[in-house]
């Protein structure tokens, strides 16, 4: 078996909030076709957000997931 990275659990603060970001649209988009319009405004803010992290590098999801004790991805290449 390889050691390929191909569907594992995400592991690093950057996977893990590329994963949060896609569920958070897949349950906007269901929600604004489902419950109301109005969720789509929740799709907006989280595409916004991933945006302006790309700029800024600041994200409330990354330090959430970082006071829960994960690690990012240069953390972890040192740790190895």
């Amino acid at each position: 078996m390889s050691n390929s990275s191909f569907c594992t659990t995400p592991r690093t603060t950057e996977r893990a909030l590329f994963a949060f970001a896609g569920f958070m649209v897949l349950i906007s988009v269901a929600l604004t076709v489902w419950v109301h319009p109005a969720f789509v405004w929740l799709t907006v803010f989280v595409g916004a957000n991933l945006f302006q992290n790309a700029f800024t590098g600041f994200c409330p999801a990354t330090m959430v997931m970082r006071k829960l004790g994960m690690k990012s991805e240069s953390e972890s290449v040192t740790q190895k």
